[in-house]
């Protein structure tokens, strides 16, 4: 999983015990957009310019296992419909941590209800 810097300098707070804002289900969001830019570490927020939108945790998420982080969040009939090119986890519904962002298709939601679920699992190294 590639990290943002903001989320590394979030870790390196916690091991030191400054206070942060935890990504628990209370403060968590996954969000989508429709840009294709390309992940760069500095980035600290989605890239589309309007088409984005962050939605809270569904109840019980996130969940751990190990070092694998599991985020789920239920997308309802008018949250996020565009296209789906970019997301990221985050810890507040607007500016926060970004602790990732992805770059890739996952389709267009034009009405409905979609559950987006990610599993991240941090590693050290390349």
């Amino acid at each position: 999983m590639a990290i943002t810097d903001a989320m590394i300098t979030h870790i390196a707070k916690t091991i030191i015990g400054e206070s942060v804002t935890t990504f628990a289900e209370a403060n968590a969001y996954i969000g989508v957009g429709d840009s294709p830019t390309a992940f760069a570490a500095s980035q600290t927020d989605l890239q589309a310019a309007t088409n984005k939108v962050r939605v809270a945790m569904d109840p019980g998420y996130p969940q751990r296992s190990t070092n694998a982080l599991k985020f789920r969040a239920t997308f309802g009939e008018s949250d996020g419909n565009f296209a789906w090119q970019e997301w990221g986890v985050f810890n507040a519904s607007s500016g926060g941590t970004m602790a990732n962002r992805k770059v890739e298709s996952k389709g267009t939601k034009s009405s409905g209800s979609w559950v987006f679920e990610v599993t991240l699992t941090p590693t050290i190294g390349s």
